[in-house]
């Protein structure tokens, strides 16, 4: 079946988030994405969550629908068989993806380009600069694990650091859009480029633009925590009878109107308003109540249970959502089953049968494909060598006997 970038080739060396996201991101997409490993597996081939027989989730969950190719490009063999697959000719070819160191040497943007002058090599960094980086350092950098976390007092300021690889998440995002926007560039211009995305410009473009960076220049305060408190609007979380938690939003007046009459407590919040001397329907002044409006919405939710706070606010504009663990998630929530078009269960060779996700996006002109399973290390190594390079049976045994190429590989249980 036919997708919306059926055609387009992509060579992808990667590990851990970012760069495997961006990858699959295109791959979802309709994109052959051909990621290369070492032959033992890479950096992230063993990496957490894990199964009860600690085999990696982590891995097959952000290469699905990757063909795999394992080889050694320590040996002037492998490094060539790479160049070739990256430089190959044609339309829709010579697009390479990687978060590798890749300033110099044989994997180059210079070295490559003497291969295709029209090469787009899209290059993740850790900081501009090309020293090292990751989320987690990124992250303590931001300001956001000084906000994060039970409020406190600023004498007992500690950051939090987030579970949530965000930063991450939108640099693949990023890559994906930067490869993309690089390859309609080549088709209108015919010229290649070396595309930098520093993982660190990500994080503290997304600080300034939610204002983060300006509140700190402008304002004399510091900005301090809040809780569950939603800054400079109204949110809070809540406990049920049964022993469940959940949120609550309030960002538009109609929301603010719909919680005071699906709760029976306008009259309640009026008098709060009265009291304070403030406004309900400016955003700032809920905020500032926080911790009134929160008193009698606590006791109204304490009142009830999840089943029954859920039936009071259906069909209502109240904005809210019950908190899930992630068996409760999978155990109860529509949205992440099968129901959901976007999610189907599939069979991951050495794993067994779980629910995975596809693309988000739903392309109109485009009827909505399945996911497709992550490879198996080296799974299309013969495939990539003979029905993309060309090669023969006889080079490709030739290959496998020098230690070159291999796979499938079924990487064994770390203990």
């Amino acid at each position: 079946m036919f997708k919306i970038l059926d055609g387009m080739r992509i060579v992808e060396a990667s590990a851990f988030v970012a760069a495997p996201l961006g990858g699959m991101t295109l791959s979802q997409m309709g994109a052959d994405v051909i990621r290369f490993d070492p032959i033992q597996g890479g950096l992230d081939a063993h990496r957490w969550p894990i199964t009860d027989k600690n085999q990696s989730l982590y891995w097959p969950g952000l290469n699905k629908g990757k063909r795999s190719l394992a080889i050694d490009t320590r040996k002037p063999e492998g490094q060539e068989i790479i160049r070739n697959l990256i430089t190959a000719p044609g339309e829709g070819r010579g697009l390479f993806l990687t978060n590798f160191p890749a300033a110099r040497g044989w994997m180059s943007y210079a070295s490559l380009k003497q291969h295709r002058e029209d090469l787009i090599m899209v290059n993740l960094l850790g900081n501009p600069d090309g020293s090292s980086a990751v989320d987690y350092t990124v992250n303590c950098a931001t300001g956001f694990p000084y906000l994060t976390g039970d409020a406190e007092t600023e004498a007992r300021r500690h950051p939090v650091n987030h579970v949530l690889p965000a930063w991450d998440a939108i640099a693949g995002i990023n890559l994906a859009l930067a490869l993309l926007a690089a390859e309609r560039h080549r088709r209108l211009t015919g010229q290649g480029q070396l595309v930098k995305i520093a993982l660190s410009d990500i994080a503290f473009a997304m600080t300034g633009n939610l204002g983060y960076i300006q509140e700190a220049q402008l304002n004399a305060a510091e900005r301090h925590t809040h809780g569950n408190y939603l800054y400079g609007a109204y949110g809070c979380d809540f406990d049920t009878s049964d022993g469940r938690q959940l949120y609550i939003v309030v960002v538009t007046h109609r929301m603010w109107s719909e919680l005071g009459s699906a709760t029976g407590l306008t009259g309640t919040f009026h008098a709060i308003e009265q009291q304070l001397g403030l406004d309900f329907r400016k955003e700032g002044d809920r905020f500032r109540a926080s911790d009134q409006i929160s008193e009698p919405l606590r006791e109204w939710c304490q009142q009830r249970t999840l089943a029954e706070v859920d039936q009071c606010f259906s069909g209502t504009g109240v904005c809210w959502g019950p908190y899930q663990t992630f068996k409760q998630m999978v155990r109860e929530d529509p949205r992440v089953s099968p129901a959901n078009p976007m999610f189907s269960m599939i069979e991951q060779p050495g794993i067994g049968e779980y629910l995975v996700p596809g693309s988000p996006i739903d392309f109109g002109a485009f009827e909505r494909q399945p996911p497709r399973r992550a490879p198996i290390l080296g799974e299309h190594t013969d495939e990539i060598l003979s029905r993309d390079l060309g090669m023969s049976d006889a080079q490709i045994a030739k290959l496998r006997d020098a230690g070159v190429v291999a796979g499938p590989v079924f990487l064994e249980a770390e203990q």
